[in-house]
């Protein structure tokens, strides 16, 4: 599951940044480049709610080989066509497959993860994924491939993860304690309100803010290789920060790291401000971003394990998912539109608003919180 899991971000990855500069070359607003890009996970929000009763009827296994085809189908067919109009229709097609592998998925590596070094597994686990999605946007500048081609091999790597999990220890996995009792989305929303809002802040930056920059970058003057290498650094950050993440999850209280991790986005976010003047803070800001807003879907996943081990972590998964997932339908769209009406110091000033909430979040947080390890 972790290895196909990984295929298909380094496929999302890849393909973000390059189907944002195409958009950009054909000379579409930064807004709709934003709107674009806020589909898929719409979907995937919406999508969500519904999956465990489609994991109870069919099986998370075969729901989550099910939602792979149909990214794979969409991903192929922005190969197929040039038109704006499509390519939304199927960047909702690729959400309503992304619903089912993304829970599927994260609810079996949280359940099956060992509680005392859930932090530990998971960061290795989500390691992987950042450097996934660290790697996939230079592979338009390593590989001399057309921009088709590219959308072509995003899809075979989606094809090659469902190859992978065709293994009848897969199908065996189960993501829920037998006998336990059922639990809704809203149940769950309402049992763990404040780490929800900060997996809707994770999801703003770290992924809700990829095709945006890109698309900045290439407003600015950069060429197609520089703008996606932004997404690129930006997954870099990711990367880097997943394993000590988790390390910190297991070994302090969940209020202080997720205070830290907020303070840390409003720097970042506010050093964009001056990026007309020194192009290399797009760079730093997406750095911090990708590190901070990966970090931070994160822990919420590890405490959402350990707040709902008397359950099911699809529930506690879904809820996570589904506030990540807003975050990053919300991030295109808005800081599109703000980049475009009030320029980089309107996106500098909501983003560090933002940022504040998460230290709001983690301040209302328990103090009798303890790491897994305490």
């Amino acid at each position: 599951m972790a290895i196909a899991a990984t295929l298909v971000v380094l496929s999302f990855s890849m393909l973000t940044p390059v189907l944002a500069v195409r958009l950009q070359k054909a000379g579409e607003s930064t807004s709709a480049i934003g709107a674009f890009a806020m589909l898929t996970f719409l979907s995937v929000a919406l999508m969500v709610p519904l999956m465990p009763r489609v994991f109870a009827r069919l099986g998370v296994a075969r729901a989550y080989r099910l939602g792979l085809m149909l990214e794979a189908a969409a991903t192929l067919g922005y190969a197929l066509t040039d038109r704006y109009g499509w390519w939304c229709v199927l960047s909702v097609l690729a959400g309503v497959g992304a619903a089912a592998a993304w829970n599927g998925a994260e609810a079996l590596i949280a359940y099956n993860a060992p509680p005392e070094r859930r932090g530990r597994f998971t960061g290795m686990y989500q390691t992987a994924l950042g450097g996934a999605l660290a790697l996939g946007p230079f592979l338009p500048s390593l590989l001399p491939l057309s921009p088709r081609a590219l959308t072509v091999l995003a899809a075979a790597a989606l094809l090659l993860a469902i190859a992978v999990t065709l293994s009848p220890g897969v199908s065996q996995l189960r993501a829920s304690r037998v006998g336990a009792a059922s639990m809704g989305l809203t149940a769950a929303l309402r049992r763990v309100p404040g780490l929800a809002w900060v997996a809707c802040a994770g999801g703003m930056f770290e992924v809700g803010l990829t095709a945006v920059s890109s698309a900045y970058g290439s407003k600015l003057g950069l060429s197609l290789a520089s703008a996606a290498s932004i997404a690129g650094v930006l997954g870099a950050g990711s990367f880097l920060l997943q394993y000590p993440s988790g390390w910190l999850a297991d070994h302090v209280a969940p209020r202080r790291v997720f205070a830290s991790a907020g303070w840390l986005l409003v720097a970042g976010s506010l050093s964009f401000a001056w990026v007309t003047q020194w192009h290399s803070l797009l760079w730093v800001s997406a750095f911090v971003w990708g590190a901070v807003g990966g970090s931070l879907y994160t822990l919420t996943m590890i405490r959402v394990a350990h707040e709902f081990a008397d359950s099911s972590a699809v529930a506690g998964a879904a809820a996570m998912i589904v506030s990540y997932t807003l975050g990053g339908a919300i991030g295109p769209a808005f800081s599109g539109w703000m980049l475009d009406r009030f320029g980089v110091v309107g996106q500098a000033a909501w983003l560090s608003v933002m940022a504040l909430s998460v230290v709001w979040a983690a301040w209302r947080m328990s103090a009798g919180a303890r790491s897994a390890r305490a």
